[in-house]
């Protein structure tokens, strides 16, 4: 027998083995000032590429002035208690209503937060009887909610459609014998490659066979679309969507999430979703300020605009240079390099401490090892100056990096 705490203290896993030089720099940053495209890191002026800001509304004078009132008005206490018992107000029922109404559901319903509620959304959804498809790069959240579901599970390749048919034929075999239904799950965009889902085409396949569609558009609700409405509204297709999922964490520049769909199933989820029947309410100030944050979103197209111009700006920058940056159709931007942890982290140290460029670093384990991701966000209140530091900045360290220049035997000490 072995004691659990001695267990975890000698093994800190993939990422935190690297927590004694990598703390506070490599992870868990600090960043400071008011949240925009130029903060500051240890007192340093940054261009900073790492906030899912996608509309620039964290900071929108309207939306600091909304929160502002809203908080001197209710506080963060009201209302107290969980919608079901003491925390249901009106207010709540008409964000529901703007909500169902801009992504043309019949009805929606308010979460907490996007990560519990995702997974208590599946949770409710499915039984032991039921089959969950799913691409296999889900969100973290989708995959946590999928491991607690006790029956069977089949994961097809990324954006794959022939493999998710293969998927859906294995798991259509499995609910003829367990009596169960199927359950597709999927995203809009991937935070992480910038590729959209391919709604349209895994909804082509309900002709062929029997199943619900449950999509997570954290990273496309707001800007995806001709009106914001998401990646649905994008790809013509929000009528075969079942369930409709996302934050107010990155367009909106709040928190907290919801789910949108037929009006019998939501009611459904109002009475069985365990992580809001056990919770207190969202906040009236939430709920306030996100009300405002709709009628910027359906009354300002020129945010959406000027989010994809520097979006196009950059990508094509890129392009131009030679980076790889995918399949990415979307304003999420990875650039794709080869090395190992020691290598990419001396190019985030050079980015930082002499570019004054700020992204995130994605490596092994997350990625196979050799291979470097750096993920960059563009918002709509980036510049074009900006843009064009950044542009010469990863010219000029990626000619560094092809040379060698950053080899190293570990990751350099920056704790601290």
């Amino acid at each position: 027998m072995s004691d659990i705490f001695e267990r975890i203290t000698q093994d800190l896993g993939p990422l935190g083995q690297h927590m004694d030089r990598a703390h506070g720099y490599f992870s868990f940053p600090k960043l400071e000032g008011e949240l925009g495209a130029r903060m500051k890191f240890r007192e340093k002026e940054m261009i900073v590429w790492s906030l899912n800001n996608y509309l620039g509304l964290v900071n929108h004078p309207e939306v600091r002035k909304i929160d502002t009132e809203a908080a001197a008005k209710y506080g963060m206490g009201n209302p107290m208690g969980a919608r079901m018992m003491s925390g249901n107000t009106d207010m709540h029922d008409e964000l529901e209503n703007v909500l169902a109404d801009f992504t043309k559901r019949e009805d929606a319903m308010l979460l907490n937060f996007g990560y519990q509620g995702v997974m208590s959304c599946i949770d409710a959804l499915v039984n032991r009887h039921d089959i969950i498809v799913y691409d296999k790069e889900c969100h973290a959240s989708i995959l946590d909610g999928i491991r607690m579901h006790v029956g069977h599970t089949y994961s097809f390749k990324h954006n794959d459609i022939k493999d998710c048919e293969k998927q859906l034929a294995r798991a259509t075999k499995m609910a003829e014998k367990t009596g169960g239904g199927i359950l597709v799950i999927t995203e809009g965009v991937y935070g992480m490659d910038g590729q959209q889902g391919k709604l349209k085409e895994i909804a082509e396949l309900k002709k062929k066979f029997n199943f619900r569609i449950f999509i997570d558009d954290a990273h496309g609700f707001g800007y995806m679309g001709a009106t914001g409405a998401g990646a649905d509204e994008a790809q013509g297709c929000q009528a075969d969507i079942d369930l409709y999922f996302s934050t107010f964490v990155k367009s909106m520049g709040s928190i907290g999430a919801f789910i949108a769909g037929p009006r019998n199933v939501l009611k459904y989820l109002r009475y069985n979703v365990r992580s809001q029947i056990f919770a207190k309410s969202l906040p009236l100030i939430v709920v306030e300020g996100m009300l405002r944050r709709m009628e910027m979103v359906k009354s300002m197209p020129e945010l959406r605009e000027k989010l994809w111009h520097n979006v196009n700006r950059l990508q094509n920058g890129l392009r131009e240079r030679g980076f790889d940056i995918g399949k990415t159709n979307s304003p999420v931007t990875p650039v794709y390099m080869k090395g190992d942890v020691p290598e990419a982290t001396s190019m985030v140290m050079d980015l930082r401490e002499n570019y004054r460029i700020f992204c995130s670093i994605v490596v092994y384990p997350v990625i196979p090892k050799g291979e470097i991701i750096y993920r960059i966000i563009p918002t709509a209140v980036h510049s074009d100056q900006d843009i064009d530091e950044t542009l010469r900045a990863f010219t000029e360290t990626k000619k560094k990096l092809d040379e060698g220049l950053y080899k190293a035997a570990d990751i350099p000490d920056m704790a601290g």
